[in-house]
C-alpha cells in the first residue's frame, strides 16, 4: 500500500491536536497564540523531514534518482554523464595578402569569445578560413553561417570582422541532463553489452556528446559492414555535419571489435509536408498540432523506415483542444530511402 505524505496543513492540525491533548483545557488554534505558533513551528520542521525522506527514497532507485545520486548509479554500470562541449567551426578572415593571423587570436560575437586554434596568413586571394573554438561550452557558442565575428584586438592588415563559413560554428552541446543520462543507464541495464551487436553500436554512438538518437543497420552496405546513423536534436540543425560524423566515427572505432567495416552516416532529411483543416482553428491549437507532429517525428522517424499514416493521424488527434480535422497531405504512409529520415516540413492550413 503506498504511503500518502501529509501536507503542511494536515501536519499543523495534527500538532495542534497533540498539544491540546497533552495540555487539557488549552487551545492551540487561536491565531498568533504561543501554542498556535509552536504547532506551526513543529509542523514545519516535520514537513521538512518528510521532504528529505521523500528525496532520499527517490535516490534509492535509478529510475527516480537525480543529480549526484544518479551519477553514482550510472557509474556502477559504467555509464558516465556526457560533459558539455564547446562549439567549433571556421571563420573567414579578409585583408591584405601576407598578413598574419596568430594562434589564439580572439573574436567576439553576441557576448561570447571565439579563439583561433591555428595560425594562418592571408593569401593573395585576400581571404582565408581559420578554425575557431568557442570560449564557453554548450549550445550558447553555436553561431549560424554568415554571422560576423569582431576582433577584440586589431590585427595589422586584417579586417576587423570575420565571417562564419557555410558550416557554421557548430557541435556545441550542453552537459547531459538527468533524463538523458537516466535513459542511457536504463538502456545499459536492460540491454547488456554483447561484444559488438547492433545495440552496442547504438550505445557507443549515444556516448558521444551531443548525440541524441542513433540506429545501427547490420550489413547495411554489404557483407561485413555496420552502418550507424545518428541525430543531434538539440542543435539548430539536427542533421549531423561532417565534423560530428567524424567525431562519432572516431569514438566508435576506439571501442568496437575489429570484426566489421564501420560506416557512420548522417541521414539525409526528407521533408514531410502536411496540409489539413482543423476545428476549431485557433493559433493555440495549430501550435499544439505542430508540437504533436514534432514529437511524432522525434519518436517514430528512423532512417529508411516508413512513417505510418495511422501514427500521423493519432498524433494530430492528440493535440489539446482539437475537436476534428481533415488531413489531405500526406494521404498514405511516407516511404523513405535507406539513407533518408522523415522530418516535419511545412504545415499548410486549409
Amino acid at each position: 500500500m503506498p504511503f500518502n505524505r501529509p501536507n503542511l496543513k494536515t501536519l499543523i492540525g495534527q500538532a495542534e491536536s497533540d498539544i491540546e491533548a497533552e495540555l487539557p483545557g488549552t487551545t492551540a488554534r487561536v491565531r498568533r497564540s504561543n501554542l498556535n505558533v509552536l504547532a506551526m513551528v513543529l509542523a514545519g520542521a516535520v514537513n521538512g523531514l518528510y521532504g528529505y525522506f521523500e528525496f532520499i527514497f527517490k535516490q534509492f532507485f535509478p529510475w527516480s534518482a537525480t543529480g549526484w545520486w544518479l551519477q553514482r548509479w550510472a557509474a556502477w554500470w559504467g555509464v558516465t554523464r556526457k560533459a558539455a562541449v564547446a562549439a567549433t567551426g571556421y571563420v573567414v578572415f579578409t585583408g591584405q595578402a601576407d598578413s598574419a593571423i596568430a594562434l589564439g587570436t580572439v573574436l567576439q560575437y553576441s557576448g561570447v569569445e571565439y579563439t583561433t586554434t591555428a595560425s594562418a596568413s592571408i593569401p593573395a586571394t585576400g581571404q582565408i578560413a581559420v578554425p575557431v573554438v568557442a570560449g564557453v561550452t554548450g549550445t550558447t557558442g553555436i553561431v549560424a553561417a554568415g554571422a560576423q565575428l569582431t576582433l577584440t584586438t586589431p590585427v595589422t592588415g586584417v579586417d576587423s570582422q570575420a565571417t562564419v563559413d557555410a558550416d557554421g560554428i557548430a557541435n556545441g552541446s550542453d552537459t547531459e541532463t538527468d533524463d538523458d543520462l537516466r535513459a542511457r543507464l536504463m538502456r545499459r541495464v536492460q540491454k547488456r553489452p554483447q561484444g559488438g551487436d547492433a545495440d552496442d553500436y547504438v550505445d557507443w554512438a549515444l556516448e558521444v556528446a551531443g548525440v541524441t538518437r542513433a540506429w545501427c543497420v547490420p550489413v547495411g552496405n554489404g557483407m561485413g559492414t555496420v552502418v550507424v546513423y545518428f541525430m543531434r536534436d538539440d542543435d539548430p540543425d539536427p542533421i549531423p555535419n561532417a565534423a560530428a560524423v567524424a567525431a562519432v566515427y572516431a569514438y566508435i572505432e576506439s571501442v568496437r571489435p575489429v570484426t566489421a567495416e564501420l560506416w557512420v552516416v548522417a541521414p539525409r532529411p526528407r521533408d514531410v509536408d502536411y496540409a489539413m483543416s482543423i476545428t476549431p482553428d485557433t493559433p493555440e491549437i495549430r501550435t499544439a498540432v505542430i508540437d504533436e507532429l514534432d514529437d511524432l517525428h522525434h519518436r517514430d522517424a528512423e532512417p529508411g523506415a516508413e512513417l505510418l499514416i495511422s501514427h500521423i493521424r493519432a498524433a494530430i488527434s492528440n493535440a489539446a483542444g482539437l475537436n476534428d480535422y481533415t488531413l489531405t497531405t500526406p494521404d498514405g504512409n511516407v516511404v523513405v530511402a535507406q539513407y533518408e529520415i522523415p522530418m516535419r516540413g511545412k504545415v499548410t492550413w486549409a
